[in-house]
């Protein structure tokens, strides 16, 4: 504990000054008539959140705010990469025995997620478990440092957030991720289960058809149950998102120095491509401009810049580690939205995860922690609840406020 060092978000005047000067010069692309959202981001809306984003927003405002969360930076030694400095919220609950909660984002998301769930998930109750909640900013995202040697992929991101959590006092520890933060949280699993980590819980489950072998039960389940009507509806949003939604993934798994260039010197590629996938990959959630803003802002003034974030799609997928669940025993808690970009029917889950919860929403999107969180938080208590499958499963710590 003594390693970490208090943080607080400082953007320079410089760099605040640059971005309104790089907003003041920008230039437009034309746009077909009636193209709305099916050439991508609509020019009306790109348009007014950049003049936002020069003229209203106040950056100062939403720092401070942001400055609000105890946030932590500490130096993390990983195998062949040397010493990362990390950013991070880390919120104690009241309560002592809180099960330690590892909190992972993905891209485009980042330690903003956390905040809405944050207070919900370190209420001190009676009623319902509470939990110590650590949530890093991953390598090149926010304000933790970036990686400078090529290869850094999937077990090095376990062994980053296994030593974070160690270096807290968490030696067993609870993880909650979707997007990358589904992958490296199993990843993690794979490497440090049942030692450290107990128990896993995502809103992203991959789950791939069954085989004979290994999981003779689900394949027989599998092929003489039909799909059920959400089955069928999932595999179509996943069957859209494969067609027509998948580009991002190819350019950054592939070229991501080439669209680095423009993620690094224009705010409004960097609106465009990210608010895009804001607005698309939720389930009608009504995005104030504002917040917005500071989604961006967070890449914008990011501590690597924004070009370094995507490389985690190349160095995954040059492992192959892209849509490949390394198989393990972990219990696991899955939490299933409508809107999700990929939903695969709930036999192929069962198959692919000791899955010893799940909940069905009828509304949200990919980021469920931000979009719903009550409603993630609620599984996530009914999952290490006193009648969960995951009660007590970290050693000497129930989660509940006994006085």
């Amino acid at each position: 504990m003594d390693t970490e060092k208090p943080f607080k978000i400082a953007v320079p005047d410089c760099q605040i000054a640059l971005l309104k000067r790089k907003l003041e010069d920008s230039r437009f692309p034309d746009e077909l008539d009636e193209a709305r959202w099916e050439y991508g981001a609509p020019l009306a809306d790109i348009q007014r959140l950049a003049s936002r984003w020069c003229n209203g927003y106040d950056w100062r405002v939403h720092e401070a705010t942001l400055n609000g969360l105890p946030m932590f930076t500490q130096d993390i030694d990983v195998q062949d990469f040397g010493t990362l400095n990390i950013h991070y919220v880390h919120q104690k609950s009241a309560v002592d025995n809180a099960i330690p909660l590892l909190f992972v984002h993905g891209w485009p998301g980042s330690f903003l997620e956390v905040r809405k769930i944050l207070p919900l998930l370190t209420e001190s109750s009676s009623k319902h478990p509470s939990f110590h909640v650590v949530a890093p900013s991953l390598p090149g995202f926010g304000f933790s440092e970036g990686v400078q040697k090529k290869g850094f992929h999937g077990k090095n991101y376990a062994e980053l957030l296994n030593k974070l959590m160690l270096s807290l006092g968490y030696t067993e520890y609870v993880t909650q991720g979707g997007d990358w933060g589904h992958l490296l949280t199993r990843i993690a699993a794979a490497h440090y289960y049942p030692e450290h980590v107990k128990a896993s819980h995502t809103n992203l489950p991959l789950g791939t058809p069954p085989t004979f072998l290994p999981s003779p039960r689900q394949y027989l389940v599998n092929l003489f149950t039909p799909y059920t009507a959400a089955d069928r509806t999932g595999l179509a949003r996943t069957q859209l998102t494969m067609s027509q939604g998948m580009g991002y993934m190819a350019v950054q798994s592939t070229r991501p120095q080439t669209l680095g260039y423009a993620l690094a010197d224009s705010p409004v590629a960097l609106l465009a491509w990210i608010y895009e996938k804001l607005v698309s990959w939720t389930d009608a959630y009504q995005w104030e401009d504002d917040e917005v803003l500071t989604w961006l802002s967070i890449y914008w003034f990011s501590r690597a810049g924004p070009a370094a974030s995507v490389r985690i799609y190349f160095e995954l997928q040059r492992a192959g580690e892209i849509f490949n669940n390394p198989r393990t025993s972990v219990p696991t808690g899955v939490s299933l939205f409508p809107k999700e970009l990929l939903i695969s029917p709930r036999s192929w889950v069962r198959a692919s995860y000791n899955v010893v919860f799940e909940a069905e929403h009828d509304s949200g999107g990919h980021f469920a922690a931000y979009e719903k969180p009550e409603a993630l938080v609620d599984d996530l208590r009914a999952m290490f609840g006193r009648k969960g499958p995951a009660w007590a499963v970290v050693t000497g710590r129930n989660g509940y406020n006994s006085t």
